[in-house]
């Protein structure tokens, strides 16, 4: 069959969301028959004898995930670019959901890339692809396939081989552990310079083979590199086995691709967990090859790690519930300008005596499916984006009953009444700022986590208009909240261009704050109102609160940290 490489144009029926989200090929869902993700793959990309397109060095790898949807495939993700290297072993986990019962079609594209050029711009730049499909990588573990060009012809002796490991989604869930690594007095390989250090870590399987879990960044023209901070998932770094052996290599990078090997050593999980507190961690890092020529040779230098390792279980909203938490349900709706003046009818928050508003259905449609978990009915409902009495001063997160001392109104009939009787007082103004809503439920949240009860579960319903204006703090608070026993529903209301809400779902990849910190687990989910407000099968299914990003089964736990 001729291999035809380029990522297609994404549908743009409503599917092409779920399609992305679900990160398979699935058919829309029903009413009746909501899709239940079994798991989250784990999949690993390595590649050897790739085709070298460049004159003056070899080729740059790159991979790109595809999958298929209504017939078309979608770029899901990529990896990093691996320079000057035929055999890439790359550092990127792409994470997949796994339908049991479907059949989804994967297609993995190695190209050369050029840097600003992008990847996949010219055909000469096509290395290879391959097709497989999910459950062909959980049955066998680790698929090896030959990489073809266009029109089924093979791509030299290049082959592909990628590996998965699944999480389970149900059970307590696993979030990144990780700190700072410090090499000291490495060796110098450079005749003109310092070394430039980079560590890799590998995972040591049962069969002897090994997965690489992480690499650095590479610290240029120093022989005693701190490493920034990293985390990796507790499962991804040992399979939950605390004494799971680890092998850590050192390299002196070479922009060929030849990197000149400083040292190694092994440990486990059980050992790293001796860095908690003041305590330190120290592993020297040996060159076999020395030690067996030189006599007194002690260690091509030292790798230290050190304090501060903090454990983190990861929950799922099904364990808060299942472990008695009650629910608190908070409504945020969006009070800007962008929405149109209440007196038009054009307004998404225009006052009809005779129906209700679009802001009016959307909160009851989803209002009513939440209220379910909340056993006491009472709800807090929240505006922002207004100019509210008594001195008209705009406000991102005022009450909608006037009443700051006590938010919460009687049931989604309270809400709905709050609103009717807030909208004639005050101004729709601007701009739309998010993140003000979110730090202040996630400060309740994190009160009540401080108790010993820790009895509280939140869930945050926003319905807003359109464009974000405080991206990044937005992005910040989400990944902040990520730690609490919290979840955040947006609904888009209206035909705005919703892009940067389906950025915080993080269906495209793992959200991650502007310092690049991911998100401990996905509390985010954002459906677009107009898709889904005759479809309340559709709007239970897509707005329970998400589970963690990467699940595992007890025991496991997660731990994150830094040192240096």
């Amino acid at each position: 069959m001729p291999f035809a490489h380029g990522a297609a144009c994404p549908p743009s029926r409503p599917a092409a969301h779920r399609a992305m989200a679900t990160m398979g090929e699935a058919p829309e869902p029903s009413p009746q028959a909501p899709l239940a993700v079994l798991s989250k793959v784990e999949l690993r990309v390595s590649c050897k004898h790739l085709l070298d397109r460049d004159t003056l060095n070899k080729s740059d790898p790159c991979v790109l995930l595809l999958m298929q949807s209504q017939g078309q495939w979608m770029e899901v993700d990529r990896s990093e670019v691996i320079k000057s290297n035929l055999n890439p072993v790359f550092a990127k986990i792409f994470m997949v959901d796994y339908y049991f019962e479907e059949v989804q079609k994967l297609r993995f594209e190695v190209y050369d890339s050029h840097g600003h050029a992008g990847v996949g711009t010219h055909d000469d730049d096509f290395l290879g692809g391959m097709e497989c499909t999910v459950g062909q990588i959980v049955a066998q573990k680790r698929v090896t396939k030959p990489l073809f060009l266009k029109y089924g012809k093979f791509a030299g002796k290049s082959t592909i081989t990628v590996s998965g490991q699944t999480h389970a989604r149900s059970g307590t869930g696993l979030g990144p552990c990780g700190g700072t690594e410090l090499g000291h007095k490495l060796d110098d390989k450079d005749l003109f310079s310092k070394s430039d250090p980079f560590l890799e870590i590998y995972r040591i399987d049962d069969d002897r083979s090994e997965q690489l879990v992480y690499r650095t960044e590479v610290v240029k023209n120093n022989l005693s590199p701190i490493w920034e901070p990293f985390k990796v998932s507790l499962n991804s770094l040992c399979s939950c086995e605390e004494k799971r052996k680890l092998r850590c290599v050192v390299w002196d990078y070479d922009s060929r691709g030849k990197h000149d090997f400083i040292g190694e050593f092994f440990t486990t999980f059980e050992e790293m967990q001796k860095a908690m507190g003041e305590n330190k961690v120290q592993w020297d890092c040996m060159n076999p090859k020395y030690k067996i020529k030189k006599r007194n040779y002690k260690n091509s230098g030292v790798v230290v790690l050190r304090s501060l390792w903090k454990i983190h279980r990861v929950y799922s909203f099904l364990d808060y519930i299942m472990g008695g938490c009650q629910i608190h349900f908070t409504v945020a709706i969006d009070f800007t300008a962008s929405n149109g003046d209440p007196r038009n009818s054009c307004s998404l928050h225009y006052i009809n005596p005779y129906q209700p508003n679009e802001y009016l259905k959307a909160l009851v449609a989803v209002g009513e499916i939440c209220q379910d978990y909340d056993s006491d009915k009472k709800f807090s409902a929240l505006g922002f984006g207004a100019r509210i009495p008594p001195k008209y001063e705009v406000s991102h997160d005022f009450a909608i009953n006037f009443n700051p001392d006590n938010d919460e109104c009687e049931g989604i009939q309270g809400v709905v009444e709050s609103y009717q009787s807030c909208l004639p007082k005050i101004q729709l103004y601007g701009p739309t700022n998010v993140a003000p809503i979110i730090s202040k439920v996630a400060r309740v949240a994190a009160d009540e986590e401080r108790t010993k009860e820790a009895s509280q579960y939140f869930i945050l319903l926003i319905l807003t208009d359109g464009v974000v204006t405080d991206m990044a703090d937005t992005r910040e608070a989400i990944v902040r909240a990520s730690y609490l026993p919290m979840s955040i529903i947006i609904v888009g209301v209206g035909n705005a261009d919703f892009t940067d809400m389906q950025i915080l779902d993080g269906d495209d990849g793992i959200l991650r704050s502007p310092k690049g910190e991911p998100v401990l687990r996905d509390i985010v989910q954002f459906v677009p109102f107009r898709e889904f407000k005759n479809v309340s099968g559709a709007l239970v299914a897509l707005l329970s609160p998400p589970v963690p990003c990467a699940n595992t089964e007890p025991p496991c736990q997660a731990l994150s940290g830094a040192g240096g």
